[in-house]
């Protein structure tokens, strides 16, 4: 796809305050890190969006996303174009991780945000990571916690994941499958959590 639209960029200073080296960040340029490309599509109330991450280490940690919150409590899905990516998912209460689990993925493979999940994407290869993303025009997201936090849970390094000592009572890191391709159908996209519960009572 002929991406026209300019990207929104997010640079070093963007990210600063989620980064796991932070001696490394204190000495970097303000280089830019990785573009998103917004609005590329409009499907029924669906947005669709491209990311590219470029391969490369900030300090000790693999390139990600800032990391976020669904506010407004909606479901994304995420299908990798190039490259690979590793989805790292918290759920969170009252700061505290109720559960927190990773997904591995390779060109063509989907993941799908559940519903309450804050998330981050992690680029850990040599290659450039080219993403897309279905989700709600209604959804609205949230950095806050991330950024008070000083990042996800977990951190993914050069010596593997790390956990984040400011979160307390961080459950074991587990692992889940990605699926093989996205789904057809995208409906469940468009309903946030709470309405979906209701009809299906």
């Amino acid at each position: 796809m002929e991406m026209k639209k300019r990207p929104d960029i997010r640079r070093i200073e963007d990210m600063k305050k989620v980064l796991y080296d932070k001696e490394w960040a204190k000495k970097a340029n303000n280089f830019e890190l990785y573009y998103m490309y917004r609005g590329l599509k409009i499907k029924k109330d669906l947005r669709f969006d491209i990311t590219v991450i470029p391969s490369r280490m900030l300090g000790e940690e693999f390139v990600k996303t800032k990391g976020h919150n669904h506010l407004n409590n909606y479901k994304e899905l995420y299908i990798i174009i190039e490259g690979e990516a590793i989805y790292l998912m918290q759920k969170t209460n009252n700061g505290k991780v109720e559960d927190v689990y990773a997904v591995k993925t390779k060109k063509g493979n989907a993941v799908i945000i559940p519903y309450g999940y804050g998330h981050v994407t992690i680029n850990p290869s040599k290659k450039d990571l080219k993403m897309a993303n279905w989700i709600s025009k209604k959804c609205k997201s949230g950095y806050s916690l991330f950024e008070k936090k000083q990042g996800a849970c977990y951190y993914y390094t050069k010596s593997g994941w790390v956990k984040n000592k400011r979160y307390k009572e961080t459950p074991p890191l587990r692992f889940e499958k990605p699926l093989k391709s996205a789904p057809s159908n995208l409906d469940f996209l468009i309903t946030k959590a709470g309405v979906a519960e209701q009809k299906t009572r």
